[in-house]
Parts: C-alpha cells; structure tokens; sequence
C-alpha cells in the first residue's frame, strides 16, 4: 500500500509519523511506499479556532487529489488537530481516510485505563477526543482550556518547545492525573512530543500519534 500524509500540521509531528512509520516497515522487513504533502499549518489552525470545518475539509481534499495523483492508495492527516473536519473530509475525499478516532478507541479498548487525560487543542479536549467512548475521557477545567489551546497552537507552529514550554505542558499533565484521577495522560497534540521527549513523570504518558501509526502500519500491512 502506498501511503499518502497530509504534513506540516504541525511539522514535528510530520517528522513523528514519517520516523514511526520507517521504523515499523524496517523492523516488518517491508519496503515503506510514502508520498507527504504539506500543507498551511497556519490555515489550518485559523480554520481550526474559526470552527470552519467545511472549510478546511475542502482544502484537505485538494491535497487528497494530488495524493491520489501520486499514485497514493490511502489518505492520514498528521495532526489530532486536523481531525476536527475528518467526518466533513472523509465525506468528499477521492481516497481512503486511515482516522486515529478508531485507532484510539481500540487501542484504550485493549489497554487497562479507566480515565484517561487529554491535552491539545481546544477542539481535541472538549470533543474528548472526538468522541473516543471506550475509556473515561478527562480535560483540563473549563478555566484553563483556553490557555492550554494557546500553548499548544504556539508550539506546534514553531515545531519547537522551550523549557518554560516543557514545564508547562508537564505542570497540565501533573493536574490531570493528581486533581482529575488520569490514570494515563494522552498527548493529543501531534507535536506535544517535543515537550515531554525528556520528562520524568510519575505516571504513563502516551502519544497519539504513535497509536494512530501503528493502526496505521497494521491496515496497510493487511492490504498489501
């Protein structure tokens, strides 16, 4: 299968999927058939903030196009982000849409978690993940959610986190397991990697966007 990613949303997490995604095919001993486009991360995230779904999923769309012109048999967005227009995309898209929305409900389906903690975008964190139902889903409080967003939109557009940054996004992901019963905290910011790459915490910290890789990896093995 010939894998086509909407990239540069943000551009760590792009650089997150394309490394997940070489070392899953390298250690199944499989040659990777991939093809990125990149598209306006800051397009994305005023569509995002304005709740232009319809919007945004048309401009997906076009980038769909020109994977499918490249000889791509399946679409992924590169960023939880993103996914705020996925049912809006995956209704006029000309390929195939790998969602992590399933992905993350079977991977918290087969995991033993019983809460859950989410940072990200606003959209991300009050969908509770799009709507993930297999596990109980915890946000940061209402007063902070828009700070939280900020930080993160800020981060991912640099594709960098300073330490002030790091701290940060470690302090929220500390309230959430402590004050809101977190058993996990879920990175559901594509680019939140880069801010916990060196934390030391006290309790597991996942990324989902190595869930959604290696849901992923797992189709597209199945249909080569």
């Amino acid at each position: 299968m010939h894998l086509g990613l909407i990239g540069g949303i943000g551009p760590a997490a792009t650089e997150v999927y394309y490394r997940a995604l070489v070392r899953a095919y390298a250690a199944a001993n499989q040659r990777l058939a991939l093809t990125i486009v990149n598209t306006d991360a800051r397009e994305m995230i005023a569509n995002l903030e304005a709740g232009r779904a319809v919007e945004q999923a048309a401009i997906f769309a076009g980038y769909v196009r020109q994977l499918r012109d490249g000889g791509c048999d399946t679409a992924v967005i590169t960023s939880m982000g993103g996914h705020f227009c996925i049912v809006e995309l995956e209704a006029i898209s000309t390929l195939p849409v790998l969602s992590a929305v399933p992905a993350l409900n079977q991977y918290f389906a087969t995991h033993e978690a019983n809460r859950v903690g989410v940072l990200g975008t606003r959209a991300v964190m009050v969908s509770k993940l799009y709507g993930v139902d297999t596990v109980d889903v915890v946000v940061p409080p209402a007063e902070d959610l828009a700070t939280v967003h900020s930080a993160y939109v800020t981060l991912a557009a640099a594709g960098t986190a300073t330490p002030k940054q790091c701290s940060y996004f470690h302090e929220a992901a500390r309230k959430l397991h402590d004050e809101q019963g977190a058993d996990v905290v879920v990175l559901g910011g594509t680019d939140l990697s880069i801010a916990f790459k060196d934390a030391n915490l006290n309790f597991p910290v996942v990324d989902s966007a190595l869930i959604h890789v290696e849901a992923v990896v797992r189709s597209a093995m199945e249909q080569r």
